[in-house]
């Protein structure tokens, strides 16, 4: 079950978009939704281009690391020197010792306050004992026709090279001995 793997690790939270947005909910009653926040926006720059990376970089800077940041993390003297340093030349890894201090903070206070928190315990409770839908049967064929077939894009690929084939084999009669000498003279 998704949101029981969750509680597994913080990484398989972290990980699922959707366990991610519920924490950010957990985060926001707790007002500590910066750390998180951080973490994105660091997973951001890493994934990002090249071009935007000294635009994020600063925005980052302002946002969580200058003094009188609006969403300063609260990160050792240490590693707040050798981020704020690296900035001055930023790079995909720049970030990489605060995220990673950060990460590990929401790993060991965090993540188990929410494991045990009224936000954690209610997505679970719906989880097992999801609400039933109450649809129409007009909606319901509605779904169905919306829904797109679920097929391999290999299959739609072979589909289509054996069209190809049987279109090429209809429209003109094949020359073999025309055909056999084109091979032989390639040899």
């Amino acid at each position: 079950m998704r949101v029981e793997r969750w509680s597994f690790s913080f990484f398989e939270l972290l990980n699922d978009l959707r366990g991610r947005d519920d924490f950010k909910i957990f985060l926001k009653k707790e007002f500590s939704g910066e750390n998180l926040a951080f973490w994105e926006a660091a997973e951001e720059l890493k994934w990002g281009t090249a071009a935007s990376m000294s635009a994020k970089a600063e925005i980052i800077f302002k946002t969580f690391l200058a003094p009188g940041a609006p969403r300063w993390i609260n990160i050792d003297g240490r590693t707040m020197g050798l981020t704020v340093k690296g900035l001055e030349h930023p790079q995909r890894y720049v970030l990489e010792a605060a995220q990673t201090h950060v990460f590990l903070l929401m790993k060991k206070d965090t993540f188990f306050r929410y494991l045990k928190s009224p936000v954690y315990k209610d997505i679970q409770k719906k989880a097992l004992n999801p609400e039933p839908h109450n649809f129409s049967p007009a909606q319901l064929e509605q779904n169905a026709q919306n829904r797109s077939p679920g097929i391999h894009p290999m299959i739609i690929w072979q589909q289509e090279e054996e069209e190809k084939a049987k279109a090429a084999a209809a429209s003109a009669p094949v020359d073999v001995k025309a055909m056999m000498s084109k091979i032989d003279r390639k040899k």
